[in-house]
């Protein structure tokens, strides 16, 4: 491989999210790599960092030139340029398109188990949260259609917020399900929001499916947040895009974003952007054969060493989605135990909305090396929580 990801990169002490925890603690919670970014990108941001001016900044041209050319070569699907609009992220765009599109005490439908910033954005924003539960059988998740068109169908919903590929379960939508679902929103006057910011870290040989691209439908009726921030680990320089092909719906989010103040990029946010998506394809390649590899030695390992958990199969994202009803349906339970027993620091599904419960999220975007120490943890503290729920069975 030409780049490196086996070396731990030691993130104590620099204010990380994520590794704000115990000594002796191991997160594999937030959506965040412990890999240090492409460098092609870091070499861009030491030039921009040498100049030494670092003022107001505008969104150069190469930024919108770069999106477009990118999504035309990994996805089949030029964007317009004048499509795009920069923003600082995608859930500050989520949160500002659910104001502008909505109104107060108006339905919000999501599919959980879903991202859970999903149900934040909607509460506290004084919307409602309306769930239509992704369907689990035999071990893989799908649309209960009959459900949606119901829910759309309530003259009080009026946006639809789609999670593609989707997070936690790593599902990636077909583009008959995504037609399907674009049907029925324009059918019900439902505008769908459509979160694509996990798109370019599918399994390697899977391609998704841009929503606005499957038809004139599903483009004319939506709205897309992009991101190269978690394919290219750089959440913390704030750099996201909207894309709205539909002149009245872009002016309304053109309006919202600007009016919340999160249209204006920092000094590094576009520079970041660009050089992502114009040098950085070689070290994604190298980077999704990484992770699906260690996906597929959490499967393996849980499979051989812990019964009592089965990972679901996924075909993107470096999440993957735990299930862990064998042993518990209280899997926040669970997960306290492994933290204080083992160090071990995983996402509760409660988190994630309607059937989450007895699951758990796992972030595999580390290291080999920190991977194999978590779960061997992982393996030792459910051989300790067998035996607490013996005690607890015999009290």
């Amino acid at each position: 491989m030409a780049y490196e990801f086996d070396t731990p990169v030691n993130r104590f002490g620099t204010d990380s999210m994520k590794w704000s925890v115990g000594e002796d603690e191991l997160p594999l919670w937030v959506a965040d790599m412990d890999f240090k970014t492409a460098p092609e990108i870091r070499d861009a941001l030491r030039k921009r960092i040498d100049h030494g001016v670092f003022g107001y900044t505008e969104v150069p041209q190469s930024w919108y030139e770069a999106y477009s050319s990118w999504w035309a070569d990994r996805h089949n699907f030029p964007l317009q340029t004048e499509w795009l609009i920069f923003t600082t992220g995608v859930v500050p765009a989520i949160s500002s398109i659910v104001r502008k599109l909505t109104s107060v005490g108006e339905n919000v439908l999501i599919q959980s188990p879903v991202y859970n910033i999903f149900y934040n954005s909607i509460i506290n924003n004084g919307r409602t949260i309306l769930e239509s539960p992704l369907v689990y059988e035999e071990g893989r998740y799908s649309i209960d259609f009959s459900d949606l068109e119901e829910k759309l169908r309530d003259p009080q919903t009026s946006l639809m917020v789609l999670c593609n590929p989707h997070n936690p379960v790593g599902k990636v939508w077909e583009p008959e399900t995504l037609a399907q679902i674009g049907q029925l929103c324009e059918k019900h006057h439902v505008i769908v929001l459509s979160d694509e910011i996990h798109c370019d870290l599918t399994d390697p040989g899977i391609s998704y499916t841009p929503f606005a691209s499957v038809s004139k439908t599903c483009r004319e009726n939506s709205v897309t947040c992009l991101a190269p921030t978690k394919t290219f680990n750089l959440a913390g320089l704030q750099s996201a895009a909207v894309s709205i092909a539909n002149p009245h719906l872009r002016h309304k989010v053109y309006r919202a974003l600007n009016t919340d103040e999160v249209a204006e990029p920092n000094v590094f946010a576009a520079i970041a952007a660009v050089s992502a998506f114009t040098e950085g394809g070689h070290w994604l390649d190298e980077l999704r054969d990484y992770l699906y590899q260690n996906k597929c030695r959490v499967r393996s390992y849980i499979s051989e060493h812990i019964a009592e958990l089965s990972v679901v199969p996924s075909d993107a994202t470096y999440l993957l989605w735990i299930d862990c009803r064998n042993i518990t349906q209280d899997s926040d339970d669970l997960q306290r135990f492994l933290r204080e027993r083992t160090g071990v620091y995983l996402s509760e599904g409660s988190h994630y909305g309607t059937g989450g419960e007895g699951f758990l999220r796992m972030n595999t975007a580390c290291p080999r090396s920190v991977l194999d120490d978590a779960l061997s943890r992982i393996e030792q503290g459910m051989a300790s929580y067998r035996e607490y729920l013996k005690g607890e069975e015999s009290e």
